[in-house]
């Protein structure tokens, strides 16, 4: 059996999008389900759209989520390198190639010289327009003997190359997805194949590239599913087997349009800022458009590796659900290494100015109790700042069950208590912040809520939160008698 080999070959166009995450992971999963290989390929012959610095971006994004590639292009000691036999593979290396069979195409008679005008063009679709036509050319350099053209070519005039399609010629083929399809050629436009500028389009470039360098699977965006049938024509003119093709449902907002940055966040980079973990984001979007049989949604990459099948991607568009995406989220913040979840939370806290970087590289033992705190209530580090902020200078008691509870009449003497006992430590390390409040029971003889809630609200201002015993560890000694003090004073 075949090697597989799959590609996911982005444009160097800006950051990547949460969409194209998704079909690198799906590329990834399928590749090592099967004991494949998993290509990057940059697609970068649009130079209007090129945009410096994104290559760099898109290999980092997916290192940060974890789906590393075996074979493409790489990020070496800061310079962007071939790693493979079948490179290179930044698409604007390659022209040569492409020149190289855009000409056998010419000589064979599958494509042709253009030379129309971007005015003839334009007005040739606005004609098309008026009478309620599908835009396509209307093949008026088809019949230009390749003599002709290659003196007008000769003169300096401007062309393009086209693919010369059949006439009312049905093409199939299979999709992974969504079965066989069949289009009429005469549904198609002769597609431009090598540009003016000298650079081919996708549609060249893409057949001559899966083809050269092995590719056994093209999985890509349903965008491409109109598309195919040229390549697959192009794949019959040159001589060569087909591979076998995946299109994946777009990802969807919740109003069912495709996710925008009008609407907000849609790039890897976006997510990551707001705190939250590669595991969390791909274990979510694995689900956009997929689900495995045993309908397990929290997975591991490799679980999900192990239970991956194409047969089991939907048709339709993926919804992609932000509260769904948080749940996932949290699921991995409460159970991630609390070592690592303390250093990736740093810059969160550090921007929100509560407490500075040389702080909690000092208190780090401290630090790391905090977050340990407070994660069974977030859903991703960004929220980090809110849910700490009450342990941060002073506090104001604004919850109406938080005043009801320091209006009991038994408070003034239970603070008195909790100020002794919270004096008669050197310090409130944790092992004495678990047995502090045992301490006030037993001096002041309240117990139970009647104990708890109104100290919880003296100290932290409101009567629900984290564990008790945290807090009274994170204030530290100073500050739990200066918050006691003046709620006992205010009554």
């Amino acid at each position: 059996m075949k090697e597989v080999r799959v590609r996911f070959a982005p444009s160097p166009t800006g950051y990547l999008h949460i969409g194209g995450l998704r079909t690198a992971l799906y590329n990834y999963l399928y590749a090592k389900k099967n004991g494949g290989k998993f290509l990057l390929r940059i697609e970068d012959t649009d130079r209007t759209r090129y945009v410096e610095g994104a290559i760099e971006n898109l290999i980092e994004s997916l290192e940060w989520a974890g789906i590393t590639h075996d074979e493409g292009v790489f990020v070496k000691d800061g310079e962007i390198v071939d790693v493979g036999d079948a490179g290179p593979y930044i698409q604007s290396q390659r022209l040569p190639i492409y020149q190289k069979y855009v000409d056998e195409l010419i000589e064979k008679g599958h494509a042709y010289y253009c030379f129309c005008t971007k005015d003839r063009l334009d007005s040739l679709r606005e004609e098309q327009r008026i009478k309620g036509q599908v835009p396509k050319y209307d093949g008026l350099c088809r019949s230009i003997p390749i003599e002709e053209a290659k003196k007008r070519i000769e003169a300096g005039e401007e062309y393009v190359v086209r693919l010369k399609l059949p006439k009312d010629k049905n093409i199939t083929f299979n999709d992974a997805v969504r079965g066989k399809v069949t289009i009429n050629t005469d549904e198609i436009d002769d597609q431009v194949l090598m540009k003016s500028d000298g650079f081919p389009t996708y549609h060249l470039a893409v057949i001559v590239d899966d083809h050269l360098m092995d590719i056994t699977h093209i999985v890509r965006g349903e965008e491409w599913l109109a598309s195919t049938p040229k390549h697959v024509y192009l794949y019959e003119c040159f001589g060569w087997e087909a591979p076998e093709f995946v299109h994946l449902p777009t990802v969807l907002n919740k109003d069912r349009k495709k996710l925008s940055k009008r609407q907000g966040d849609v790039s890897v980079e976006d997510f990551r800022n707001r705190g939250y973990l590669p595991e969390g984001l791909v274990n979510y979007l694995a689900l956009v458009g997929w689900s495995p049989e045993d309908g397990e949604e929290i997975m591991t990459l490799d679980e999900m590796v192990e239970k991956f099948s194409f047969d089991r991607v939907g048709k339709s568009g993926g919804i992609f659900d932000t509260d769904k995406l948080n749940w996932v989220n949290s699921h991995y913040i409460k159970s991630y290494d609390l070592d690592k979840l303390a250093e990736l939370s740093i810059p969160f806290v550090v921007k929100s100015g509560l407490i500075t970087e040389e702080e909690i590289r000092n208190n780090f033992e401290w630090y790391k109790v905090l977050i340990d705190t407070v994660r069974e209530g977030i859903d991703k580090l960004e929220d980090i700042p809110e849910h700490i902020s009450f342990l941060f200078g002073d506090i104001e008691i604004t919850e109406d069950a938080a005043k009801e509870e320091l209006q009991a009449e038994h408070v003034p003497a239970l603070l008195d208590s909790f100020i002794k006992i919270v004096k008669s430590h050197d310090e409130i390390d944790l092992e004495v912040a678990k047995g502090l409040m045992k301490e006030v029971q037993k001096d002041s003889g309240v117990k139970g809520k009647a104990l708890y809630m109104p100290t919880r609200a003296a100290i932290s201002g409101n009567v629900h939160g984290p564990d008790m015993s945290n807090i009274i560890y994170l204030l530290g000694k100073d500050k739990l008698i200066e918050r006691a003090e003046k709620i006992k004073n205010s009554l």
